[in-house]
């Protein structure tokens, strides 16, 4: 689903020196840098400020999605290499994937992962249409978590670490399926999420199994042109009620991440008259641009996004596209670490 915008593609670039993309997260997950950036001017924070920043009534919504190890590396019966990522679990053994090779492998054919265990390639299809659906030889989530590598994002250039596995996850966790971690989650610790709740604020959660999608670049300068990949979401009823209920109090909805407000605003979408959204799950394309009107979300917790990247236009579109371009301007002259590992904003509608 898309949102007209008479903006073109090269609006949302920027320059970037390669030193600010964060290889590695910082030391304490929670002592991250956070740029203000609710005001006029920007204000220079630190992430565990955060509950100073907000106000009792208000309901921060995580996306609760587990990075598996989707990365895997084998070999054809010719012994051609193939890398894998599977971007999503089907039931019967089945998964979608991206594969990598340097001769595609046929219907029938069986690739052997990790020298551990054999998938038989089915076909090519899925949500998007360009993914191959393979069957493995046992339960993938068993055999992702002991064969597979976390899949760090392609600008980050280290093999995965042991570190990896434990920082490229939010600390909350626990529905297995996504390929990418939400990342503006990472920020935060035990201790943080005590004082959020010591402060009043409530939590909620949803589902989004972010895919591998979220990296792919905008390839057309129309933004209506470019076809938005799709991804699952599940919004409980629990928090449509929390959702409701905050917003009928005076209270503001906080969206930590991108991947929480897709699904909240997708929800919003099939909501039946006299609601604010619909509980459930679905896939979804949506794709948000400057002129998009927000039902749901009125402040974002969001890291720093690749340029021209369809993130880019989110958050422009949530927080006014000059705002945002002053707020990243600031953000490169005072050094801050972008993308997945990097430092984080809050910005309000």
């Amino acid at each position: 689903m898309t949102t007209s915008s008479h903006y073109t593609l090269s609006d949302f670039d920027f320059e970037l020196p390669p030193e600010l993309i964060a290889q590695h997260p910082a030391a304490e997950r929670s002592a991250s840098r956070l740029l203000d950036g609710r005001g006029p001017q920007p204000v220079d924070r630190v992430f565990r400020d955060l509950p100073d920043l907000l106000q009792p009534g208000d309901l921060l919504v995580f996306n609760n999605t587990r990075v598996i190890k989707a990365r895997l590396y084998g070999h054809k019966a010719s012994g051609g290499a193939v890398e894998a990522l599977v971007e999503r679990v089907l039931p019967g053994n089945e998964v979608w994937a991206h594969l990598r090779a340097s001769k595609s492998p046929k219907p029938g054919s069986v690739v052997r992962f990790a020298d551990a265990f054999d998938a038989e390639v089915l076909g090519r299809g899925g949500p998007d249409g360009g993914l191959f659906h393979l069957r493995f030889d046992g339960e993938p989530l068993t055999l992702l978590e002991q064969h597979g590598h976390v899949p760090l994002p392609p600008y980050i250039t280290h093999a995965d670490e042991e570190d990896d596995v434990r920082r490229y996850q939010t600390v909350f966790a626990s529905a297995p399926g996504a390929v990418a971690a939400p990342t503006a989650a990472l920020h935060f610790d035990e201790a943080l999420l005590d004082r959020l709740k010591i402060k009043g604020l409530q939590t909620a959660e949803v589902t989004l199994h972010v895919g591998a999608g979220t990296f792919q670049p905008v390839r057309t300068d129309n933004l209506a042109e470019h076809k938005m990949h799709s991804e699952w979401f599940e919004v409980p009823a629990s928090t449509v009620a929390a959702i409701e209920a905050t917003k009928a109090a005076g209270g503001r909805v906080v969206s930590v991440g991108t991947t929480t407000l897709r699904a909240l605003e997708s929800a919003a979408l099939h909501a039946p008259a006299g609601q604010i959204l619909q509980a459930g799950s679905r896939d979804t394309d949506i794709f948000i641009t400057p002129g998009f009107q927000f039902k749901v979300v009125d402040v974002l917790v969001t890291n720093f996004h690749l340029p021209k990247s369809t993130l880019m236009m989110l958050v422009s579109a949530l927080a006014g596209y000059d705002h945002v371009r002053q707020l990243y301007q600031h953000a490169i002259a005072h050094g801050y670490r972008f993308f997945s590992y990097g430092d984080a904003m809050l910005i309000q509608r």
